[in-house]
């Protein structure tokens, strides 16, 4: 296998993830809900990305890296993008899980979070049948407190539930859309659109950034293969996500447990397609990135990926893609004190394209990305978290 394109994350003297000293002038969009989050996406090399994400509610703006393993014929010098999304996750159920302890003054001894996400590729890319899908969440709880069975299968259901990400996951949301084609607006032709002005292109954004200093270290950590086991309709071989026709299906683990200084240790899990496990950190006091931070990077990485996937299997023109993308959370019920389900708004993303093809290619390029990806898919579907809980 040849890795498509240079390792620029590999060779950068930049650590793979820090939060920005020097973002003055990096935005957030308005809080509309509890918190909300722009997140800047800019193509690298291959399918290697950065991301600069600012949330509204903390004030921080954090820079992220992601890559893709051999399936996608990547560098492997980061986690995918699907990562993104099940370690913010699951940073998140935890987040709640251990707030609603606190106000129901439960007692938790240890925890542990298991969980697998799902996900779907159907169709032929050339007959632009090609479609992801997103499924049902599993999440296995190892837990040791004293709430019996029916307690602490009910406390655990609204912990869940509670998670700001559930706003994406319990309501059918379709995503709207801004494009640009070098430097110009250009209407989207499927994709639904985002009404009012277009934002600037976020080019200039990722210019000269500076890591604050830290006293946390290895934030994002090659940890080495993905321990394997089976899963229905997956896949392991190399560039299987490149094939023209596909049916396959993919499932991305994670594994968290809480650190004595209260930062969330967790091991992403590549099992379909078979690839690396990285060990990221999230805290929610600006030590490390943050459940929302970790979720709205992970949409953004993925939406990119779709378009390097598409332009590269169609022999297309784009040499350089952005994003600017805007996610609304609510606040947790718990840990935001709302009593309530976690909400969200639909995402609203500007597309940056730099171009040689023609405009209905550049509208075509937005509309397949869309379709094909497993996040936007995770967004427009009804999903459930499948509960397993276990006492240790």
């Amino acid at each position: 296998m040849v890795a498509l394109g240079e390792d620029l994350i590999g060779a950068s003297d930049l650590p793979a993830f820090f939060k920005v000293a020097n973002a003055e002038a990096i935005s957030a969009p308005d809080n509309r809900l509890g918190d909300a989050l722009r997140t800047q996406v800019r193509s690298l090399s291959g399918f290697q990305k950065e991301a600069l994400v600012r949330s509204a509610k903390t004030g921080d703006t954090w820079r992220l890296v992601s890559d893709e393993g051999p399936y996608l014929n990547g560098n492997d010098a980061a986690c995918c993008p699907l990562a993104f999304l099940s370690v913010g996750m699951v940073a998140s159920f935890m987040n709640e899980i251990m707030a609603y302890a606190k106000q129901q003054n439960v007692q938790i001894r240890k925890l542990k979070l298991i969980q697998d996400n799902y996900y779907t590729m159907k169709g032929s890319m050339p007959k632009r049948t090609m479609v992801g899908g997103a499924e049902n969440i599993e999440l296995q709880v190892e837990i040791e407190c004293d709430l019996d069975d029916e307690k602490l299968n009910q406390f655990l259901v609204q912990a869940t539930y509670a998670s700001p990400l559930n706003g994406l996951m319990r309501v059918q949301l379709d995503s709207l859309f801004k494009l640009s084609k070098n430097g110009q607006p250009l209407s989207c032709a499927k994709a639904t659109e985002l009404k009012g002005d277009h934002l600037p292109d976020p080019k200039t954004q990722f210019v000269g950034l500076e890591p604050q200093q830290s006293d946390v270290s290895d934030m994002l950590s090659k940890v080495g293969p993905t321990p394997k086991k089976e899963v229905a309709g997956g896949t392991a071989g190399g560039s299987t996500s490149l094939s023209d026709e596909q049916d396959r299906r993919l499932n991305i683990g994670a594994v968290a447990v809480l650190r004595d200084d209260g930062i969330k240790e967790i091991q992403q899990m590549q099992y379909s397609p078979y690839g690396t496990s990285f060990k990221l950190l999230s805290s929610e006091d600006g030590r490390a990135p943050d459940a929302n931070t970790l979720i709205s990077a992970g949409i953004g990485f993925c939406f990119m990926t779709q378009f390097g996937r598409f332009v590269s299997m169609l022999k297309l023109d784009l040499p350089d893609y952005r994003i600017v993308q805007d996610t609304h959370f609510s606040l947790g019920g718990a840990s935001g004190g709302t009593g309530k389900p976690g909400a969200a708004d639909p995402i609203e993303t500007h597309v940056f394209l730099e171009t040689g093809e023609d405009d209905e290619t550049a509208q075509e390029m937005l509309d397949i990305s869309e379709q094909t990806c497993f996040l936007h898919a995770f967004c427009r579907t009804d999903l459930k978290t499948k509960l397993k809980v276990i006492r240790v």
